[in-house]
């Protein structure tokens, strides 16, 4: 899918298990969502990017991680100031940008095949039910990996617009990147049944 998310390190978040990365996560995003306080979204998006310099990554790490996502960010801003209010706008900014640099954290920080193993490892209980394990968890573990990538394909469409010399708008950028996320999701689909 997407080669290079996984950055070496030495730091406690590296060294920590994948199994206790992705449970916080999903702590994390539940709780981000059960809040509607801008104060404590916004406190939750400074733990974030805490434990992203924890981790040792700067700046460069973090806005690479939230560009790619600034058009779909606009557009439900856009959405909100029209259908809601300005405060829930903001609400929603913190929301999302907390939980996509939480996200993009764990795939920063721990290996495909460890995400894999720790999902395998959580739902195995489940095997007794007929669930089969395998293909959940690497279904899970693509769609936790699948944010990056919506990210830089918006990226990788917005600058094959402007190369043709077309100024990228939401629209012009919605119909391609739907069009490259339904193929990639055909390849995933692919991938997962040869893998069965």
């Amino acid at each position: 899918m997407i080669g290079g998310l996984y950055r070496a390190g030495d730091s406690r978040l590296h060294r920590a298990g994948a199994g206790i990365k992705l449970a916080a996560l999903l702590f994390f995003g539940t709780l981000l969502l059960a809040v509607s306080s801008l104060p404590l979204a916004a406190i939750g998006l400074l733990a974030v990017l805490a434990l992203h310099a924890l981790a040792g990554f700067g700046p460069r790490v973090l806005w690479a991680q939230l560009r790619p996502i600034a058009v779909v960010v606009a557009v439900l801003v856009l959405a909100q100031l029209w259908l809601a209010t300005p405060s829930e706008a903001v609400l929603l900014v913190l929301r999302f940008a907390a939980l996509v640099l939480a996200a993009g954290l764990v795939t920063l920080t721990t290996r495909t095949s460890d995400l894999v193993a720790a999902i395998e490892r959580g739902l195995s209980p489940l095997a007794r039910l007929g669930l089969d394990v395998g293909k959940v968890s690497l279904a899970i573990s693509l769609a936790i990996r699948f944010i990056p990538a919506v990210g830089q394909i918006a990226s990788e469409v917005r600058e094959a617009q402007l190369a043709r010399g077309r100024r990228p708008s939401p629209l012009t950028l919605v119909v391609p990147v739907i069009v490259r996320l339904l193929k990639m999701a055909d390849e995933i689909a692919d991938a997962i049944d040869a893998r069965s």
